[in-house]
């Protein structure tokens, strides 16, 4: 391997992967310097925004933008990989992939034995995930998602990571995973994802050594439970879609964990972590940076206060007329400023009054939202990073889909003390 492990950044957002990695150094925008976690080099990426619209292409105009070189390709993924299968288009090899994806029906259309390669429903983004790692092999794999993943479905609680577990199984991939609250590491905001962290051909190991003393154990310091939970998955991912979890009342995937081979081992943890911590106050903006359309006004205020209360009501079904009773706990009105923020959502965008929205009470008493430049430091980027011609809207969209940077640079650090890069 070179001195730079060279990484490819699938969904690639506005490039959160990246800036944690890879840190910021840009003549052009010195302000937003950023260190590098290790000797991370992205050298090609992918972003497309669904329907494909060039006015939805917002996120990759700011990736672009910020980061000139590679060329980004602003494609549909699976026409990507299409090309790239036929011949018809080169991706440069690479030592890591790395990507957010979305948390959907991740259902297996059939056995091995009846395909060429593990397929499942179209549409879905992580089957375009194992197809890069089909055509690409890289040595390292970094992956995020909601920690819902863990559970889901309903139906059959834990089955969508385990088809997960047992494609990277299937491919050679040792994995490590952790539900990684950034608050708890003495981040801004409240926002809880899995993390899953894959080697392939790795050397074989007791996975409770690995559970213990892996990359990420190394990146996210943990008190574990004593109460372990150990078992095995099917080898064909078709076998885990049919019939992982039937019967279980709860996942038996829990807040970390390790698989070499279709073995796992799982347990929760408390996070161990005593060094600063920051707070939603800690990212607010001088006041004569705020427009005027951030504040709420008198008469807005009292939808607000509904919307961000606790609720016992009836309320009719516009569709059908059917009357049902419904009910909500409060929700924190205004967001406390010594304390994190809750989880930043693409909706946070937009004038008009909402229940997730984060709203601030200031000194002098008025109440206003956060402004874009304030979103982007919850989750990690410099202050007005996705100022690049972008709405306000578009700015809260994109901060609602990436991730808190600083979680893949404590990886980034972590696997470069591991495996003594650079």
């Amino acid at each position: 391997m070179s001195n730079k492990i060279k990484v490819a950044e699938l969904f690639a957002g506005v490039g959160g992967f990246r800036l944690g990695l890879e840190g910021y150094d840009d003549p052009r925008y010195p302000q937003f310097h950023m260190d590098p976690s290790g000797p991370f080099e992205t050298i090609w990426a992918n972003q497309w925004e669904p329907q494909g619209s060039d006015a939805r292409q917002f996120a990759a105009r700011c990736y672009r933008d910020r980061f000139p070189t590679p060329e980004l390709v602003n494609q549909d993924i699976s026409v990507v990989l299409d090309e790239a299968s036929s011949g018809a288009r080169a991706i440069p090899d690479i030592d890591m992939v790395v990507g957010g994806f979305p948390c959907q029906d991740y259902s297996v259309a059939r056995p091995l034995s009846q395909a060429s390669g593990i397929e499942g429903k179209k549409g879905v983004l992580w089957w375009e995930i194992c197809r890069f790692l089909e055509l690409k092999h890289p040595r390292f794999a970094l992956f995020e998602n909601v920690d819902r993943l863990l559970k889901s479905p309903a139906k059959q609680r834990g089955r969508d990571f385990a088809i997960i577990l047992s494609c990277l199984a299937s491919y050679g991939y040792t994995v490590e995973w952790r539900v990684v609250n950034s608050s708890a590491y003495g981040y801004p905001q409240r926002r809880k994802r899995v993390y899953i962290f894959c080697e392939l051909d790795a050397e074989k190991r007791d996975l409770h050594e690995l559970l213990l003393e892996g990359v990420m154990s190394e990146a996210f310091p943990a008190i574990w439970d004593e109460e372990e939970s150990s078992f095995s998955l099917a080898s064909d991912p078709f076998d885990n879609s049919e019939h992982f979890g039937r019967g279980f009342k709860t996942s038996p995937f829990r807040s970390g964990g390790a698989m070499q081979d279709g073995h796992v081992l799982t347990a929760n943890f408390t996070e161990k972590y005593d060094g600063d911590s920051k707070t939603l106050g800690d990212v607010l903006v001088p006041l004569s940076e705020v427009p005027e359309e951030y504040f709420i006004d008198e008469q807005q205020l009292s939808r607000w206060e509904y919307l961000k209360g606790a609720k016992k009501e009836e309320r009719v079904n516009k569709s059908t007329g059917f009357a049902y009773h419904y009910s909500e706990g409060a929700m924190a009105f205004p967001d406390p400023l010594d304390r994190p923020s809750r989880t930043i959502l693409t909706g946070e965008g937009g004038r008009g009054a909402s229940r997730f929205k984060h709203v601030i009470q200031l000194p002098d008493g008025r109440y206003r939202r956060l402004v874009p430049d304030e979103l982007d430091q919850l989750q990690g980027f410099p202050k007005g990073w996705t100022n690049t011609g972008m709405t306000d809207g578009q700015r809260a969209f994109c901060m609602g889909n990436a991730l808190v940077t600083g979680i893949p640079h404590r990886i980034g650090k972590a696997m470069t003390a591991h495996y003594q890069l650079g």
